[in-house]
Formats: structure tokens, C-alpha cells, sequence
């Protein structure tokens, strides 16, 4: 079995230094010794032979579970290391078989009916609100930043990246504004606050929901805000805007019409939809085995040949559309940091082995958009071809005019220190 370790290794790395430790004791470096250096351990011949055989689920669990130890440097450069490797030429007959299989198996994962979809919402975003307060910005955006200049705090990108969405609504006064997949409530409050709009968020999460609904009766026109426990499939009422931001990503694949169909329903004539998710810059693929067990049951991220189709068919109008592409790898590297700086409040909160897997997560997620073509599109959808100007300036200009309205910090304090003081 070592010898397959070894070999593998010596075909996959060709840069910086990785050493090994076989659960045998066996010690080989392998690269060129350039850029820096990992040294990692196996505890367990099991969980060597396990990923040997499968590295996309097994590596991770074998960090998580305490069997791959990291000796010198950190998981996230190890998986560094092993993702940033020239991978042009063919893969083995083995990956392109699991891969093969993963792919005609992944519709069936992705059945997300109302139930199924309610579960797994509750898997990752049930868990406690502490968690995400240690490591996400004041306003708790769970999503990509729009980091305008790389210099830009996470507070200041998670700002920007309100601005943005709220400058291709051009949502107008009193607009009926309906957010799907509404997380903690935060571009809700923005956009009613902004427009002094009526907005609906809605969610699937209970510990979402709770806060949300905290936040907004601690604000100081309440009654512009509806937050409830609701499957977008479910909704009636018709909106004259409508956001999504990063909740596309859980729809599925077998649901892309059902979804845009709806959205069409729910919009008004002259009405602007903008979906804000994380995509692919290749052709379909399936989603990482780790990533599905682990973190986000359900989840997939599209390719916008299988995003567009469905709009077309739905008998919506793209308007505009736009690739975001660093600026996730940048706001994971953010939440990374933030994590790691707390991580034993997260070991008092969870345990050893919480920490690990989310430590994990972070760095696989913010690698996957340095290396493996991960990317996050804004498309901007009507129902008619007239609904927006007919050059993207206007994007701009309103973006001008939102930076010249000043937000109230101090109240923006009180209403979070408000609603966590209600939901504890």
C-alpha cells in the first residue's frame, strides 16, 4: 500500500515539498522543494488506504477524525499543496470512473422536495448563531463580499456587496421586494432601509427565522419587514423585485425550472429579479463528496449552461449578468482568519472534532475558488427587455449614489446587540 502512496505522490506533485509519513513509519518527500513546506502523518493504514482510494471524501475525513495529522504547516496549505498541482494531463482510470458514477448519481442527490429541502437547510444553518458571529461580519452575510479594493475589510466588502445588489434592483420607493433564502436577515433590513421598501424575506431555518425576526422588530419601522419560515415554491403574493443570495445553490439541479417558473409568477410585469450564487466555471459536474456529506446535504453548484436554459424556458429575459471571480476565495480567507483566531471558543461551543471539520471546510471552500474554477455569478432577470436602462451605467451611478447615503452604525449595533440578546 505504500507504494501506491508513493507513487501517486510522485505523479501528482511536481512543486513546493510534501512529506509523508506512512501508518508504517515510512517517511519520502516529494516536489521540487520550492515555495513552502508540509510534512503530514498517517495514524491509520485504514485511513490511508481510504484515500488512496477516494481522496475527495476520505482526506478530509481523515484530518476531521483525527487520523492525517499535519506536523509542519497548516491543512489549508497542505491542501494548497495538493490543488494548486498541474493537472493537465488524463486522471486515472479509477477518478474518471468514481467521477463518472458520482455525475449519473447526481440528480438523485439532489432531490430537493419541500421535506428533503427543510433538512438540509437545518444541517448547516440550524447550528448555533454563536458559531457564525465568530467569524462573520457584524451583519452576519453569509455570502460572497464584493471586495472593490483588494485593501477593503470584510465589513466594508460585505457593504459593498449590499450596494451592488441594491444598484441592479433599482428598486424604486415603497417597492414589494421578496428575498429568498433571507439568512440572518441583513440585506433585508438594507434594502427596506435603503428604499424604505416592504420587503418578505424568507427562510427554511429556525435559528435564521428567530433572529431575523429579532432584528426586524428591534428596527424602527418594523412593519416594513415579514420574515417567515417559507418554501419559495409556496409563496403567492407578487413582488416588484426579487433576491436571491446564495440559496441557489441548494435548489438542485432537477428543480432550475420549477424554480425560475416561479419566480416569473411572483414577479410584476416591470419586475427585476437578482440571483447572486456560487458557480462553475466548466462544464456540469457533481458536487464534492466531503462538501455533500458533511456540510451541505442537497447542495450544488451549476454551471451557467444549466442556469440559463432554465431561465429561457421559464420565458424570463437575462439582463445582465456578471462573474465574480476572486472575491470569494478573498471572503473565506476572511472568515478563515477570523475562525482560526477564536477557534477554541468553537471548541467550547462544539468540540475538537467540530473545529477540525469547519476548519476544513473553510480552506477546501476558499481553494476551490483559487484553483478549481469556482466562481459566483449575479444574473439580473425581467420579464421584459425594457425593465432596465439599456447600458449598465446606471449599475454604477447608483452605486455612487448609495455610497453618499450614510448608514446609521450605531443603530445597525443596537438592532444586532438587540436580537441577540432575544434569541439567547
Amino acid at each position: 500500500m505504500d507504494a501506491l502512496v508513493f507513487k501517486s505522490l510522485r505523479r501528482l506533485i511536481k512543486t513546493g515539498s510534501l512529506t509523508i509519513t506512512t501508518a508504517n513509519g515510512i517517511a519520502r518527500t516529494f516536489g521540487d522543494g520550492c515555495g513552502f513546506a508540509v510534512a503530514i502523518r498517517f495514524r491509520s493504514a485504514t485511513a490511508q488506504r481510504r484515500v488512496l482510494l477516494d481522496p475527495e471524501l476520505h482526506l478530509g475525513e481523515a484530518f476531521v477524525d483525527g487520523d492525517l495529522l499535519v506536523e509542519q504547516g497548516t491543512i489549508t496549505q497542505l491542501l494548497e499543496l495538493l490543488l494548486s498541482q498541474d493537472r493537465t494531463g488524463a486522471p486515472p482510470i479509477a477518478t474518471k470512473m468514481l467521477s463518472g458514477l458520482r455525475f449519473a448519481l447526481r440528480r438523485l442527490a439532489q432531490k430537493n422536495d419541500r421535506k428533503r429541502s427543510r433538512r438540509n437547510v437545518a444541517h448547516h444553518y440550524d447550528l448555533s448563531g454563536k458559531l457564525y458571529k465568530i467569524f462573520l461580519d457584524s451583519d452576519m452575510q453569509y455570502s460572497c463580499a464584493y471586495f472593490e479594493n483588494a485593501d477593503m475589510s470584510l465589513e466594508e466588502a460585505q457593504q459593498a456587496k449590499k450596494r451592488h445588489i441594491a444598484a441592479k434592483l433599482r428598486a424604486r420607493h415603497n417597492a414589494r421586494i421578496l428575498d429568498i433564502g433571507c439568512g440572518w436577515g441583513g440585506l433585508a433590513l438594507y434594502l427596506a432601509d435603503t428604499f424604505n421598501a416592504r420587503v418578505t424575506g424568507i427562510t427554511l431555518s429556525a435559528e435564521q427565522l428567530e433572529f431575523a425576526k429579532a432584528r426586524a422588530a428591534a428596527a424602527l419601522d418594523p412593519g416594513r419587514l415579514d420574515f417567515r419560515s417559507q418554501d419559495y415554491r409556496d409563496v403567492t403574493e407578487r413582488f416588484d423585485r426579487i433576491v436571491s443570495v446564495g440559496m441557489f445553490e441548494h435548489v438542485g439541479v432537477n428543480n432550475y425550472d420549477a424554480f425560475f417558473r416561479k419566480c416569473r409568477d411572483l414577479l410584476d410585469e416591470d419586475g427585476v429579479l437578482l440571483l447572486h450564487s456560487i458557480g462553475r466555471s466548466d462544464a456540469p459536474g457533481y458536487t464534492n463528496p466531503w462538501i455533500a456529506k458533511y456540510i451541505f446535504p442537497g447542495g450544488y453548484i451549476p454551471a451557467l449552461s444549466e442556469v440559463l436554459p432554465a431561465i429561457e424556458r421559464a420565458g424570463l429575459v437575462v439582463t445582465d449578468i456578471e462573474i465574480l471571480r476572486l472575491h470569494y476565495a478573498e471572503t473565506l480567507r476572511h472568515w478563515r482568519e477570523r475562525f482560526l483566531a477564536r477557534r477554541t471558543e468553537v471548541v467550547d461551543l462544539f468540540d475538537e472534532r467540530f473545529a477540525r471539520l469547519w476548519e476544513y471546510y473553510l480552506g477546501v471552500s476558499e481553494l476551490a475558488f483559487r484553483y478549481q474554477g469556482m466562481m459566483v455569478f449575479q444574473i439580473q432577470i425581467a420579464r421584459r427587455q425594457n425593465a432596465v436602462p439599456l447600458t449598465r451605467n446606471y449599475i454604477q451611478q447608483e452605486e455612487h449614489r448609495l455610497q453618499g447615503v450614510m448608514i446609521d452604525q450605531p443603530e445597525c449595533e443596537r438592532i444586532e446587540e438587540a436580537a441577540f440578546a432575544a434569541v439567547s
